[in-house]
């Protein structure tokens, strides 16, 4: 079923729930991918969300206001998956969704702003990006995922994608880096698992294999799986 959890055109969800499953289910919250712009959206993701659902985990794919859409990017993208995150409360008891038990995967710019949520806890009050009581997750488990937006930037990914979303460079923004970028947030202090191809070349492996070994040194427990 669809589901609004706010007031603009993006701000809707995929709910899938696992039929004759035991309940309350698991849940995996999913955020799609396209390097933050509008052009992509959750569509193509659905096919894992309803694989996911028929091994037995209620998931919730969201989409997101993006770069190209009205309040899109710095910082209506995060605020958006943090509002869309946060709806799962308000959904729990009808569907019997088990709060406990709620992993975040994303793939790509999906995969950094999975990552962001769980550390979004650490953004201190006052930041453009302070989320007041994030949704508590027990995992997180990005695919192919921009875990560092600094290095995402100097490799000019998708030709500057980042600094498009953070409204400049490292130098011009720092703070948005800082808050932003999941490699500033460390430790995030749920366990990780990050799938990543050697060969991709639209985000390259060396940024999971960067970020794996500092969330290590931080203390969270991550493991690195290179397909």
């Amino acid at each position: 079923m669809r589901l609004r959890y706010g007031p603009a055109p993006e701000h809707f969800g995929d709910l899938r729930v696992p039929l004759g499953a035991v309940a309350p289910h698991p849940v995996v919250l999913v955020i799609h991918g396209g390097f933050w712009r509008n052009r992509y959206n959750l569509d193509h993701i659905g096919h894992l969300c309803a694989a996911l659902t028929a091994s037995g985990y209620a998931t919730w794919s969201l989409e997101y206001r993006r770069l190209g859409d009205v309040g899109g990017g710095w910082p209506g993208t995060f605020r958006d998956v943090a509002a869309g995150a946060a709806y799962l409360r308000e959904i729990a008891p009808e569907h019997e969704l088990d709060l406990g038990r709620v992993v975040a995967l994303g793939h790509s710019a999906g995969g950094h702003l999975a990552l962001w949520l769980a550390g979004s806890g650490h953004v201190p009050e006052g930041d453009d990006l302070y989320v007041g009581e994030p949704l508590a997750l027990k995992g997180v488990v990005p695919l192919a995922g921009v875990c560092d937006l600094r290095q995402g930037y100097e490799m000019a990914l998708s030709n500057g994608v980042v600094g498009e979303f953070l409204g400049g460079s490292p130098e011009a923004v720092p703070g948005h880096y800082a808050a932003a970028s999941p490699a500033r947030l460390l430790p995030l202090g749920v366990p990780q698992v990050l799938i990543h191809g050697t060969e991709d070349d639209t985000v390259p492996f060396e940024i999971s294999r960067d970020y794996a070994a500092a969330a290590r040194a931080a203390g969270d427990p991550v493991e690195l799986v290179a397909l």
